[in-house]
């Protein structure tokens, strides 16, 4: 059962990973294509997780961690970037 499930995990998250890359290639508004490619980062981010449950291993969950946090700082400087023309 658990078997299945994780399979199922696995395959939904890279068919959400194939949707976010065709919405960030796709989209033309600057704000959607930033929120695009942080869901893309929020789903490599799951399936990195996944990856180190079936592996037993801490490292790509280590991995995991840094890629939402710089994900979660690129985010914020795009959009305020975006929005008032400065960086900090």
């Amino acid at each position: 059962m658990h078997d299945l499930v994780f399979f199922f995990a696995m395959a939904w998250t890279t068919i959400l990973l194939v949707a976010s890359a065709t919405a960030v290639v796709r989209l033309r508004s600057t704000t959607a294509r930033i929120l695009a490619l942080d869901a893309l980062t929020l789903v490599l981010v799951a399936l990195l997780v996944l990856y180190a449950v079936a592996n037993r291993s801490s490292y790509y969950m280590d991995a995991a961690l840094v890629l939402a946090l710089l994900a979660f700082v690129a985010t914020l400087v795009s959009a305020r970037y975006h929005g008032e023309r400065k960086i900090l």
